[in-house]
């Protein structure tokens, strides 16, 4: 009778327990989250990995992760995701701004992975935008070749027949076999590259180099902006703003601009000593503070922050002033006239969107 009376209660509060997890799956809201996967530039900087945004879309009762997408795959996006909870099979599309190598060098790591990690998982997506030809025709700017050519060097020195060897089940065409590579026409106006479900993914053609886009992800829990490394593409002499028009357009009443940002205290003008193609060729964080203002933009999160927050030196020059940190850099979009949050993002900051709050 004793276990039986210590029994019951337990049987009635499981019984509860489940009813109450049935009825919250069952009322479950749409959500998307937004994590600065990784947040640094080209220089090595400690404790930050290189330029990429996880995206995800679901419900609160899966953690918002039925859609699973990632923007740029810089140095150590791999390790960033699994600290995170997400592998790269579980991945349904990557989304490619440009051919920097700080935005792509995680990217052979990610699909290596997956080849040999999720064999049955369905072809990964990748989208790049379209070839572009520089000015005079010097060079090609092809994401699409950089993909498909993305893991030669373990086809060419025999890695890929060794993992064929010790891993039978694998695909015998390697890791760029189990993509889908699929190149949009970068237009200068937003237009749709990609859908899954009740998720749309647009894009926008945006100066920084040749065949550079930007991205704007819609979805019923709320709307995402992601930038890359987009600024004005007028000449300098003619800028009202350092900040693309095109982005512009493209976000606005967005929920979330994620921005790469470069700060005032390297302009020209602070005396860096960076120089002005460099400089220039970035959104400063006063401008996108006034263009998100403009726009309607409900959050605004800073990533692959020139210079890192607290760092001396943003590669070879010094910082005038001393390191910057995080109020630095939303003292500065603040002085653009933004008035909604502002995230100055480290590695893994995250905003989570749910329909109806």
């Amino acid at each position: 009778m004793n276990a039986v009376r210590c029994f019951t209660p337990l049987l009635t509060s499981l019984a509860a327990l489940a009813a109450g997890l049935a009825a919250s799956a069952a009322f479950a809201a749409p959500c998307i989250e937004v994590t600065l996967t990784v947040t640094g530039g080209p220089p090595p900087t400690p404790g930050l990995a290189g330029p990429g945004t996880l995206v995800t879309y679901g419900d609160e009762a899966n953690g918002c992760r039925d859609v699973l997408m990632q923007f740029d795959a810089g140095r150590g996006t791999v390790m960033r995701l699994a600290d995170v909870g997400v592998l790269p099979q579980d991945m349904t599309a990557v989304f490619v701004t440009h051919i920097h190598s700080d935005h792509v060098e995680g990217l052979s790591d990610l699909v290596q992975m997956r080849w040999m990690y999720g064999p049955d998982r369905p072809k990964l997506d990748v989208l790049c935008p379209a070839d572009a030809a520089a000015a005079g025709g010097s060079y090609t700017a092809s994401c699409t070749t950089f993909v498909t050519h993305i893991d030669d060097a373990y086809e060419l020195s025999g890695e890929t027949a060794v993992r064929l060897e010790e891993m039978p089940g694998l695909d015998p065409g390697g890791a760029v076999a189990r993509l889908n590579v699929l190149s949009f026409e970068n237009r200068m106006e937003p237009h749709l590259v990609w859908q899954s479900g009740d998720v749309t993914v647009s894009a926008v053609g945006s100066f920084h180099i040749p065949g550079h886009a930007s991205y704007r992800v819609d979805s019923p829990a709320g709307s995402v902006v992601i930038s890359g490394d987009t600024a004005s593409s007028l000449p300098v002499a003619e800028r009202v703003h350092s900040t693309s028009d095109e982005l512009e357009a493209m976000a606005q009443g967005a929920d979330v601009l994620v921005h790469a940002a470069i700060h005032p205290a390297l302009s020209p003008e602070a005396l860096s000593g960076m120089p002005e193609a460099v400089y220039y060729r970035q959104s400063n964080a006063t401008d996108i503070g006034a263009m998100a203002a403009r726009a309607g933009v409900g959050t605004v999160m800073l990533t692959h922050l020139g210079p890192a927050l607290g760092a001396a030196t943003q590669g070879p020059w010094v910082i005038p002033g001393g390191p910057l940190d995080a109020a630095d850099f939303e003292q500065a979009v603040r002085d653009g006239g933004f008035a909604g949050d502002v995230v100055a993002g480290t590695d893994l900051a995250t905003v989570r969107l749910v329909a109806g709050q």
